[in-house]
């Protein structure tokens, strides 16, 4: 009996695993259609979108299409929010490129016998510019401003003790000046335990949404309709019109395994390796890889590689490390990740989640 229960179980798990595949693989093929409409790298809107986040992920080279199953899930897969056993809070800061600051907060919890529920926002800003012109080149005295930011709500159920789905809807905006942009957009996931000593797979899907166009005051201008006649009015109000660029879709699939623990039988050692392929829709495909050793769930070293195989790639080796520390009835995890940017040198990432 327990053997046909197992048996139906599996096919179970099996039907689902391939409804959620096709429902994928069609999304990929949408956004390779999409992706014809690009003229080249750095065509998307919205680029901020591809900020990773939790300095786990980033110093295991963001291979995290299988890793993530903590509140990063929000970013990564949403699929991974399904294994969390405790409400936990992430609070993420980064002293970005070119003087930009990236924040990005999330907050996920598990109801009973219904899913886990999470919330994030991201925000990417920088300081003000003076505005200048061609007639004023030395600046005209008013400040300019520019900041872009998401905000969202993720879903994620475990249909059975090995396979969950999750799925996130988001709001998008990009404003510089008087002009902005906004759009919807959505992530969907799924992660699966296989039978063979544990090796995980998962794959994910995100940023599917609209296209982004700017849009406000600024687009108001004043235009001669015919320069070759005079005594005609040279100031007509016109609005301009602007391309529209879709959002940076990401497709993700990848694989992982914990050899000490599933291939070595190692008590108190985890020695995980992961892998993802990464298809994006305003680049070429390319590798994330990445490894981690947690001693006793406390002490975490990582290592990993972005952006491998991905030609004039700014992406290369990733360093992290990680302490776990429980306070009473409270769970502390601090991260940090040293990533190398190539020709940009290297960034210090620190992240913080409590898990109450």
């Amino acid at each position: 009996m327990n053997a046909m229960k197992k048996m139906r179980q599996r096919g179970k798990s099996g039907r689902l695993i391939l409804t959620a595949v096709i429902v994928l693989f069609l999304l990929t093929q949408t956004t390779a259609v999409f992706a014809q409409k690009l003229s080249g790298v750095g065509t998307s809107s919205a680029a901020f979108l591809k900020i990773g986040v939790g300095a786990r992920a980033l110093g295991m080279g963001e291979a995290m299409a299988t890793q993530a199953t903590d509140v990063t899930a929000l970013f990564w897969n949403p699929a991974g929010l399904a294994s969390l056993q405790r409400m936990q809070i992430l609070l993420n800061h980064y002293d970005y490129l070119a003087d930009m600051q990236f924040e990005f907060a999330g907050f996920a919890i598990p109801v009973q016998n219904v899913g886990t529920f999470g919330f994030f926002f991201s925000y990417l800003g920088m300081p003000d510019i003076e505005r200048t012109t061609v007639t004023m080149p030395d600046g005209t005295g008013e400040m300019v401003s520019a900041y872009s930011f998401a905000a969202g709500i993720s879903y994620a159920r475990a249909l059975t003790d090995r396979f969950s789905i999750g799925g996130t809807a988001k709001m998008i905006r990009e404003t510089i000046w008087h002009s902005h942009a906004g759009g919807l957009a959505a992530d969907i996931g799924i992660q699966y335990r296989t039978f063979f000593k544990n090796l995980r797979i998962g794959m994910s899907i995100s940023n599917f949404g609209s296209d982004l166009h700017m849009d406000g005051r600024d687009m108001l201008v004043q235009h001669d309709i015919d320069v070759t006649s005079n005594g005609n009015n040279g100031n007509i109000n016109a609005q301009l019109s602007t391309d529209e660029f879709p959002l940076p879709i990401l497709f993700r699939v990848g694989i992982s395994a914990n050899l000490a623990k599933d291939f070595l039988g190692l008590e108190g050692h985890d020695l995980i390796v992961a892998v993802d392929a990464i298809h994006p829709n305003d680049n070429k495909e390319y590798l994330n890889v990445g490894a981690e050793y947690i001693f006793r769930q406390m002490v975490a070293l990582r290592a990993g590689y972005r952006q491998l195989m991905l030609e004039d790639s700014e992406g290369g080796l990733t360093l992290g490390m990680g302490l776990r520390v429980k306070m009473l009835n409270t769970e502390v995890i601090f991260d940090y990740a040293s990533i190398d940017f190539g020709v940009l040198d290297k960034q210090n990432k620190f992240s913080l989640i409590l898990s109450l």
